[in-house]
């Protein structure tokens, strides 16, 4: 048989690899219609023999990648390419994040044939089942590709009911790479999953690449069925740990509280993705509910303390700064650990508005630290996203900004650290304020070793929190190199250009 389609997932993080749900989700779309294997970059020491050896076989005709943002490029851009001058018959998919918003500079590499614009579930069948018998696919939801120099996008799908989807083939993964090997330790438990209960999320923040694809649109598995999945991960593999890596896995109260009463007493932590102004109207005895059902922490985009750059931003409109320290003051009481990120250096009209501004997120990261010392601080630089017709988008173009022109230019550091929001690429952004939050930060991380560094012995926290005190008593955050030196060796908090994390 010559239609065998190969997924493939690259790299994406340097150790805690996760279940790779992208191309599970997508062999689980083709499962009992298409033959397929899976090939991960982050189990494979030879990714790109691995792929070879699959192609030279001559029964394969489609490559399909799930591209994520920044360090999944290093291997869909340079294998894309060589598989097409090597077999330049395979046609290749791309699907992800990447892609959907960078879909001009994709298809127009010569190497990307089509792209699929957000879930893949229908889309990516049909466009193998039109391949097959050579029918027309421009009919097709939420794909894009090239037709006579022309760029065809075909409309959205409505979101599926994420019960009826098909069950995720972890057993057919199994015989690939041992699931064991995606279990690792966190500080959550000893074999921890990921997994993924929703697509999508209901609001429009004007910075988040999720908005283009989602267009405010969410859809979520029943609670029975995410503890039915859970159940078979526990029974099967013994997972005693899972990360929901939604996008906003608390839109509903009522799930949550459904699910946590089902998973009550089963012995599984677990840590999400939300919105403060969403469970900052949950119940207390929602709170109270979900942290003994082992939830640990929650991801939040705290963002900024400026009301008006929260504005500015989407945020829905009604998360605020003052919501934002009690909120962290209120989990408190639930012993449940808010992780707020921050998003640092959004444009302004002058240079000195942009450094101020920085300054005065670095004082209210501290003021929520002295409300709840156990909050986990994420910092990111602003990183701009195709939202085109966001005000917001129309403000960094006008000064200046602007993405790369070919596909792969995106294999720069540079702009593999835009993508991980590090370094941001932006005219309005300067040297010497990229290195004030990076300082910052080092010695906010020293002086508050977390819970996520659950590696770190009590002599270490000690040592750390000492070499750091003085810096962040005074200020002084000036060339924290002897933090530094400590963090290299020691301390392995949270951070995107360590994991290979990227969140929106």
């Amino acid at each position: 048989m010559k239609n065998k389609i190969l997924l493939f997932n690259p790299v994406s993080a340097k150790w805690k690899h996760r279940i790779p749900n992208s191309i599970l989700q997508i062999g689980a779309s083709i499962h009992n219609k298409f033959e397929y294997v899976f090939v991960d970059g982050n189990l494979e020491k030879d990714c790109w023999n691995k792929i070879v050896s699959y192609l030279n076989s001559g029964e394969y005709k489609y490559l399909a990648v799930t591209v994520m943002p920044g360090m999944q490029l290093r291997q869909a851009i340079p294998f894309s390419k060589r598989v097409r001058e090597l077999f330049p018959n395979i046609k290749i998919i791309w699907g992800g994040y990447f892609p959907s918003n960078q879909y001009k500079v994709c298809l127009e590499s010569g190497f990307v044939d089509f792209i699929i614009n957000g879930p893949g579930d229908e889309a990516f069948p049909q466009l193998i089942d039109a391949l097959e018998k050579n029918n027309d696919y421009s009919q097709i939801l939420n794909l894009i590709f090239r037709k006579e120099n022309q760029i065809i996008k075909t409309p959205k799908a409505d979101l599926f009911e994420q019960d009826k989807l098909p069950a995720l083939p972890y057993e057919y993964l199994n015989k690939f790479y041992p699931i064991e090997k995606y279990l690792g330790k966190t500080f959550l438990g000893k074999r921890t999953a990921a997994y993924h209960s929703s697509v999508g999320c209901p609001f429009t923040c004007s910075f988040c690449a999720v908005v283009p694809i989602y267009e405010a649109r969410w859809k979520g598995k029943s609670a029975k069925k995410i503890y039915q999945d859970l159940m078979h991960l526990k029974e099967n593999y013994s997972i005693d740990a899972v990360e929901f890596h939604d996008n906003n896995f608390f839109v509903s109260e009522k799930r949550t509280v459904e699910f946590s009463e089902l998973i009550n007493n089963q012995n599984i932590n677990w840590w999400g993705e939300g919105r403060i102004d969403t469970i900052d109207k949950y119940k207390d005895d929602s709170l109270q509910l979900m942290q003994q059902a082992g939830c640990k922490m929650i991801f939040f985009g705290a963002e900024t303390g400026n009301d008006s750059i929260l504005k500015q931003m989407d945020k829905g409109g009604t998360q605020s700064r003052a919501q934002i320290i009690s909120f962290a003051a209120r989990l408190r009481k639930f012993k449940i650990i808010p992780e707020y990120s921050f998003v640092l250096g959004l444009p302004a009209d002058d240079e000195k508005k942009v450094f101020n501004q920085i300054n005065d997120d670095i004082d209210f990261i501290r003021e929520i630290k002295s409300v709840n010392p156990d909050t986990e601080i994420i910092i990111y630089v602003y990183s701009p996203v195709p939202t085109e017709g966001s005000d917001l988008y129309e403000q960094v173009t006008d000064a200046g900004f602007k993405f790369p022109e070919k596909l792969e230019d995106w294999l720069s550091p540079d702009w593999e650290n835009f993508d991980l929001r590090k370094n941001p690429l932006t005219p309005w952004l300067k040297p010497y304020m990229i290195d004030r939050i990076k300082n910052f930060e080092t010695v906010l991380n020293g002086y508050f070793p977390t819970i996520s560094d659950y590696k770190l012995t009590s002599f270490q926290r000690k040592v750390i929190r000492f070499f750091s005190s003085w810096r962040y008593k005074s200020k002084f955050y000036y060339l924290p190199y002897e933090i530094k030196v400590l963090q290299r060796f020691w301390l392995k908090y949270r951070q995107p250009e360590i994991e290979g994390f990227y969140s929106e």
